[in-house]
């Protein structure tokens, strides 16, 4: 007898809340024009027949439209969370109930339960891995190398994952190929930037409900998500300080308009504090000693480290909620310091993560890496692997025409002269 989608092996918080998941999943899908025309492809090509895939990614409502098309593609898929809190349990609910895909996820899961899901997807013995964070990668390679012999590649959309595979493949423990989903330019221009932009202060003012407005922002990073916060912050009217380890970047930060200091002489100016660096205790002991009383903490970088959790609990006198995904640390000093979002992604813990209409070209990226890798199987050597230029060009082309935007041409005679050597002053 055939199972029906409700006997899929799953783990989800109820499926009660499929009707709400789909009618959300369906919204989405409104801007997410681009991997809709992926997935009308998929359906009649099926370039992915007979593949294993697991998807370790933010369990969202864009999510939900690439695990779609990669179903549609024929890939044999199962979707399990990449963060903690980042899971919409009405969404998961839906995949599961309403489109027959295994997913593994619920919202607030401690971390034995995330490692537990990891190793479920693991059984699910993969050809692919879409990685968010490289979690899956990694337990693969420590756990399970018994199974890289089945593994055609995986592919990475995140700064950390990204820095994560480099140092796998420069110890010499990285044997298939990845795909760098995140260093394309439809993905980073414009997630990176557009979409941690609004998303991170979305989660913030959902969480506060603070005016940003004369605020003096702390933003740590400024990288592709730095920027794309800063840029977001100094539009609604707040004071951004920028602090940063790379000369390029702050003399960018500098040239942008923004103030740019060490963390230690921005930690007793800042309201409010966002790291976006990828990196570990970027606001520590020191810091939080200094900060104003009620300044505010937050991360919008992949992992829960960038913000040092464990020494502020260690100080703090008292732990309390003061509202959902706000937490009061009370000091010796008395003064308080706030965090948001148990210190995880702020946009995803206390808000929706990215807008669809930006996920649609991250996600665009994925499919098409999933397919390229099985395309081009055995062909690539193991290591990191850009998209090629002409996936990257063809989903802004796509972009473009579902938005009604065109392009100028070039005339034969510009043609000419751009691809000639002898024509000068």
């Amino acid at each position: 007898m055939t199972a029906t989608p409700t006997q899929l092996k799953h783990e989800v918080k109820d499926l009660s809340l499929a009707p709400l998941g789909k009618q959300r999943i369906e919204w989405a899908g409104r801007e997410m024009p681009v991997l809709r025309l992926i997935q009308e492809r998929f359906a009649q090509e099926k370039p992915l027949a007979g593949i294993r895939l697991i998807a370790c990614c933010h369990v969202t409502t864009e999510t939900a439209h690439l695990a779609i098309a990669l179903k549609a593609a024929g890939a044999d898929a199962l979707l399990i969370a990449s963060n903690p809190l980042s899971t919409q349990d009405d969404v998961a609910a839906s995949l599961v109930a309403d489109y027959g895909i295994p997913v593994f996820a619920i919202k607030g899961e401690d971390n034995a339960t995330y490692s537990r899901h990891v190793r479920i997807a693991l059984d699910h013995k993969p050809n692919i891995i879409i990685d968010d964070g490289s979690d899956v990668t990694a337990t693969l390679v420590q756990e399970r190398q018994h199974q890289l012999s089945e593994v055609i590649g995986t592919t990475e959309e995140t700064t950390t994952g990204i820095t994560r595979l480099r140092a796998m493949f420069n110890d010499g423990v990285l044997s298939f190929p990845a795909m760098n989903v995140n260093d394309a330019d439809t993905k980073h221009f414009f997630d990176n930037r557009y979409g941690t932009g609004q998303s991170t202060l979305d989660g913030i003012i959902r969480a506060t409900n603070v005016l940003l407005a004369g605020k003096t922002i702390v933003i740590a990073g400024y990288g592709w998500c730095g920027k794309g916060v800063a840029l977001r912050a100094r539009g609604m009217g707040a004071n951004v300080i920028v602090t940063e380890i790379d000369p390029t970047k702050a003399i960018e930060a500098v040239m942008d308009g923004f103030r740019v200091m060490p963390m230690a002489k921005a930690a007793p100016q800042g309201d409010l504090f966002i790291t976006v660096t990828g990196n570990k205790h970027v606001i520590r002991t020191e810091h939080f000693e200094v900060m104003k009383d009620g300044a505010m903490v937050a991360n919008s970088g992949h992992f829960d480290i960038e913000i040092d959790l464990q020494s502020l609990g260690a100080q703090a006198t008292e732990v309390k909620e003061a509202r959902q995904f706000t937490q009061q640390y009370k000091l010796p000093s008395g003064k308080s310091v706030i965090v948001l979002g148990e210190g995880r992604l702020v946009n995803l813990a206390a808000a929706e993560g990215h807008p669809s209409a930006v996920m649609d070209m991250s996600f665009a990226n994925q499919a098409l890496a999933c397919e390229y890798l099985v395309k081009n199987k055995g062909k690539l050597e193991p290591g990191l692997h850009s998209i090629p230029e002409e996936v990257d060009k063809e989903i802004a082309r796509l972009k473009l025409h579902a938005m009604g935007i065109e392009l100028d041409t070039l005339t034969p005679e510009q043609v000419e002269y751009i691809n000639s050597w002898t024509s000068g002053t």
